[in-house]
């Protein structure tokens, strides 16, 4: 069963690429406390998330942490060099946290797992955006397609600050 506003994020540990090599980080270190703004993307680099769902949220960054935000997450299942990679490349180091789902277990806990297996990216997330209040879901917004990113998009996410 999928999570849905009002619930509480479920414990799980991330792995995270910091300049002082990979770290462990829990929900409850993230979101504690915090009102943060998480986004899942099926896949680092895939072309939909690469070029179109990750960077809105770069180009938005100020603009949300201006409502009250205080961090910004994109979570893929993807290993933590991956995603270091990828928060290199794109410019979001130090901008965004770059957290790895490597196992799946925080998605299979919320719900939020597909099987792309037919286009050989195996077990994935499905495209979506949430408003995180102290470990509670305040906002979420799901994507039908995972080829699209409107829905879960940071403009969508903005209006909802």
């Amino acid at each position: 069963m999928a999570i849905s506003i009002g619930n509480a994020l479920p414990e799980a540990v991330f792995k995270e690429k910091t300049s002082d090599g990979m770290a462990e980080v829990s929900v409850k270190e993230i979101f504690e406390g915090k009102k943060i703004a998480l986004f899942a993307v099926p896949g680092a680099y895939t072309p939909t998330c690469h070029l179109n769902h990750l960077p809105g949220y770069l180009e938005n960054r100020d603009a949300i942490l201006a409502k009250g935000v205080d961090d910004i997450a994109v979570v893929s299942v993807n290993d933590a060099f991956v995603m270091g990679a990828w928060a290199q490349s794109t410019g979001g180091e130090g901008k965004l946290r770059y957290l790895s789902d490597w196992d799946a277990s925080f998605t299979k806990a919320i719900g939020m797992e597909m099987d792309l297996s037919a286009g050989t990216l195996g077990l994935r997330s499905k495209r979506y955006s949430m408003i995180v209040e102290d470990g509670k879901v305040t906002a979420l917004n799901i994507e039908d397609t995972p080829g699209e990113a409107v829905t879960s998009g940071a403009s969508r996410l903005l209006e909802q600050l």
